[in-house]
């Protein structure tokens, strides 16, 4: 029997991140000014990938390639993989390493989002929650269960000629192929990702896709998600003239497009937030799902709004409302003044709407679906602007690779895992589900409280320490048991490879 056991590993992984040499390799990362959404930001980029990512995983075993994005000049990906033996499963990793606009001077006083910096549990600094804290605690999880094997198998070899596992397996090998993408325009809407996706097909070929991304349920829950809402923005617009009229001389004369524009949000969502055109409801969603959405937690954060119980669609409890049903919300309203309110009906009306959806909902023919709501109610002259849609997407609660996650989980922490079919959010989780056909495994290592996208971004040690802990679980238990990991319901590897053609 090897002398490398799980339980060092994953004691392994969690110190490291208490260490200071990982302090100084995410302030590294954080030191990166890697806006996606800055224009000329293209050489940061590229330098983060080439001078953080690839030594990192050279020293693991990776060949690495950056690739120029299809859709832009500023967004580079990168590819690595780690090829024991091609007939091997293979596991497929992903990260991004942009991060949102840093509003610098919105940090607290003392803070600075380029410089990392620690407060007790918290780490602050952009980008250390999302993405670039999440994707380097896998890699150095990853790191440890290698260092592990390698040197189980040197002690072995000391005391033994033949260094293989009880199992068959070469005692320093993981017993599975790894692929790693990182992007670096996630934060601008995954720009170019699915077109190379696409392209890269066989590259990125494999049997599954694990990955870290945006929140836990809480921070005290360890927590799957398996796939995320839609999501999908569109405006009603409503122009009947140039310029405003005097609501005196005019009024009860002319069309008011605010007053029309009212209406037709009304005809698509009442005033208590419930769904009224019947082809933006979904269809009811799988027993797996409802049963999986009912063992989640309540969960109450500190400094978050209070629920309004009597909002949105009847009869569902708080959680299935946000994931497993759709939700039609009024972002913005634009007409007349409100600044400076003049006596006038306005020429235009401009509502900028969103569609959070999940699986099971028709939206390929949005916008004639809504006209035809709209002129069906009467209300005529309201222009349906489709801007874009991410598709929604979910793996089966009881997939086999689930179930197998959860139980990792739970060897390593003693806890439940909290397991949502998708994130009440959207994330660009379609091109692997979607374009690779692969079964899609999230594990966050961040809470609801870390300010992503906001001042003040921070990751809790505490959470990357378990998170460390949970991926070198997941990853000594793949090569124990492969099987429950890379066996799937998705498309077969054998459809995959007839299609890729």
């Amino acid at each position: 029997m090897p002398i490398a056991d799980r339980a060092t590993a994953t004691r392994a992984a969690g110190a490291f991140v208490r260490s200071q040499a990982f302090f100084d390799l995410l302030a590294s990362r954080v030191a990166r000014r890697t806006e996606s959404q800055t224009a000329g930001n293209g050489d940061a980029a590229h330098a983060y990938l080439a001078e953080e990512i690839v030594p990192e995983l050279f020293a693991l075993g990776f060949a690495s390639t950056i690739h120029d994005n299809p859709e832009s000049d500023e967004h580079p990906l990168l590819i690595a993989a780690r090829i024991e033996d091609p007939s091997l499963p293979t596991v497929l990793l992903y990260g991004h390493g942009d991060v949102q606009f840093a509003h610098d001077s919105q940090w607290a006083e003392g803070l600075d989002p380029w410089v990392l910096s620690r407060d007790g549990d918290r780490l602050y600094g952009r980008g250390s929650a999302d993405n670039k804290g999440q994707h380097t605690v896998n890699s150095l999880a990853l790191r440890t269960v290698l260092e592990s094997l390698a040197e189980g198998s040197s002690e072995t070899d000391s005391l033994h000629d033949d260094s293989r596992d009880t199992d068959g397996l070469d005692a320093s090998n993981l017993g599975y192929n790894v692929k790693i993408l990182i992007e670096t325009a996630e934060e601008a809407g995954s720009l170019g990702l699915k077109s190379f996706a696409a392209a890269h097909r066989a590259e990125l070929d494999a049997d599954l896709f694990l990955a870290s991304d945006g929140p836990r349920i809480a921070a005290e829950y360890p927590t799957l998600f398996l796939g995320s809402r839609g999501a999908l923005n569109f405006r009603l617009v409503v122009h009947d003239r140039d310029g405003d009229h005097h609501s005196g001389n005019w009024g009860g004369k002319l069309r008011n497009p605010a007053t029309v524009l009212a209406s037709a949000i009304n005809s698509l969502v009442d005033g208590n937030g419930v769904i009224r055109i019947p082809a933006l409801r979904p269809e009811d969603p799988p027993a797996s799902v409802l049963e999986a959405v009912a063992k989640l937690p309540e969960v109450v954060e500190a400094g978050s709004p209070e629920v309004d119980p009597d909002w949105g669609e009847p009869g569902l409890t708080s959680a299935e409302k946000v994931f497993a049903f759709n939700v039609v919300e009024v972002l913005a309203l634009d007409a007349g003044n409100p600044v400076q309110v003049v006596n006038a009906i306005p020429g235009s009306a401009t509502a900028h709407m969103q569609l959070r959806f999940v699986v099971g909902t028709e939206v390929d023919d949005f916008e004639n679906t809504v006209r035809a709501r709209l002129e069906g109610q009467g209300i005529h002259g309201v222009d349906v602007v489709f801007e874009h849609c991410m598709p929604a997407t979910r793996l089966d609660p009881n997939a086999r690779v689930v179930a197998a996650a959860a139980e990792s989980i739970r060897t390593t922490t003693g806890l439940d895992a909290a397991i949502e079919p998708n994130l009440g959010g959207t994330i660009p989780n379609d091109v692997f589900a979607e374009v690779l056909g692969l079964p899609t495994v999230w594990v966050p290592h961040s809470y609801p409280g870390c300010n992503q996208h906001a001042p003040d971004e921070h990751a809790l040690t505490s959470i990357l320490q378990q998170g460390a802990e949970i991926m070198a679980g997941m990853f000594w238990d793949m090569r124990q048991n492969p099987d429950d990991w890379f066996t799937s319901t998705v498309t077969p590897r054998s459809l995959k490879d007839s299609s890729a053609g």
